[in-house]
């Protein structure tokens, strides 16, 4: 819309007390208004922070979405009157889903959320759906590694491969194929990755034979030639050019009916589980245990992320004590929600003791902490 000025002759001149038209309130106004859109931009943009918050809380020794989370077939299993919870977390952001600073600003003022940058949990370059699936693989993992460590706790026997995963070279790919299981090494059984780094060193670089089990053909045996070469930069450690996974095959089937869960945090919770259901007896009694922590085939529990917010979680569905990996401590400190007793633990060994501790009428309080 065009705008006419006030009319005015040159002689003219102002009465007293009248104002002379300005264009300074116009001016003021618009930057004002400018001012107030790029404020309203800039807390809409999105951030590279994600949100941490607690999750749900899931009894592995009981239902979810009307099945059992664990169920034990080829050997006897228990009923428990224990409960032990594995805990989870939201994570709000990231990826093609980052949040706005509003909300980075609330969780600010939240006790019960944590603030993160964006690549401590999803690496730059990384899509939401790629980082999805990458915890879809460490749950598997960590269900496996879970029924290891418990047969290791309770004595059992089982037997373990390398397996052909992928291709870091290629040195060896007309020779071995992905899924080919490493049997032996020059004649030598190969047992675990330590003894076949030990194996390859020794032979040092030189064509060798290696027997496997291919994974196609019905299992069937073969041997093969490999070339082993010095690792880049390892003047003196040799390699065979593949990257390596672990498969195990245990003398009792685990079925885990947990969905929409991801990530390798609940492991030792699983191993826990298994042992109860393989015992007879409670675990814990009848009583309320939440936890969290990695698990290794050996039982070392590591740490993991966003602890505190399992321990509000934990709390708030009514657990007593929680079962905190001991390289977590830092993190647990000033944390602790009113009533909850954190019991520190560096192996499924020491987490096993703590719990039947507590079913025989131990005080939780009473046990290591990380205070």
């Amino acid at each position: 819309m065009h705008e006419q000025e006030p009319s005015s002759t040159k002689d003219a001149a102002p009465t007293l007390g009248a104002s002379v038209p300005s264009s300074k309130p116009v001016k003021t106004t618009i930057a004002g208004t400018l001012a107030l859109l790029l404020v309203g931009l800039i807390l809409f943009l999105p951030t590279n922070f994600v949100v941490r918050t607690p999750g749900p809380v899931l009894n592995t020794l009981g239902e979810y979405n009307d099945k059992e989370l664990i169920t034990i077939s080829g050997e006897k299993s228990y009923q428990s009157d224990s409960i032990l919870d594995m805990t989870t977390i939201y994570v709000q952001g990231g990826g093609q889903n980052r949040v706005s600073t509003p909300v980075i600003l609330e969780a600010l003022f939240n006790p019960n959320k944590d603030i993160v940058p964006e690549e401590t949990m999803i690496p730059r370059g990384v899509t939401s759906e790629e980082r999805g699936q990458a915890n879809d693989s460490m749950m598997v993992s960590s269900q496996e590694l879970s029924i290891a460590a418990a047969m290791n706790e309770l004595g059992h026997e089982y037997k373990t491969w390398l397996e052909v995963a992928d291709f870091s070279t290629d040195t060896n790919k007309d020779s071995l194929k992905p899924g080919d299981r490493l049997l032996a090494f020059e004649g030598k059984p190969v047992t675990s990755l330590e003894e076949l780094k030990t194996q390859l060193d020794d032979r040092g670089d030189q064509t060798s034979t290696m027997t496997v089990q291919r994974s196609s053909g019905k299992g069937s045996t073969e041997k093969v030639d490999v070339k082993v070469s010095t690792a880049p930069g390892a003047e003196g450690t040799r390699q065979l050019g593949v990257f390596l996974s672990t498969s195990f095959d245990f003398p009792i089937d685990v079925k885990f009916g947990v969905e929409e869960v991801g990530g390798p945090s609940a492991g030792t919770m699983f191993a826990l589980a298994i042992i109860d259901r393989l015992t007879e007896g409670s675990l814990a009694g009848d009583h309320h245990i939440a936890g969290t922590g990695e698990i290794t085939a050996d039982g070392e529990v590591g740490a993991i992320g966003g602890i505190a917010q399992k321990m509000v979680a934990a709390k708030a569905d009514g657990a007593t004590v929680f079962l905190a990996p001991a390289d977590n401590c830092s993190d647990v400190a000033g944390r602790v929600p009113k009533g909850l007793n954190v019991v520190k633990i560096a192996t499924l060994h020491e987490a096993r003791q703590a719990l039947e501790q507590i079913a025989q009428g131990t005080d939780p309080a009473t046990l290591e902490s990380c205070s």
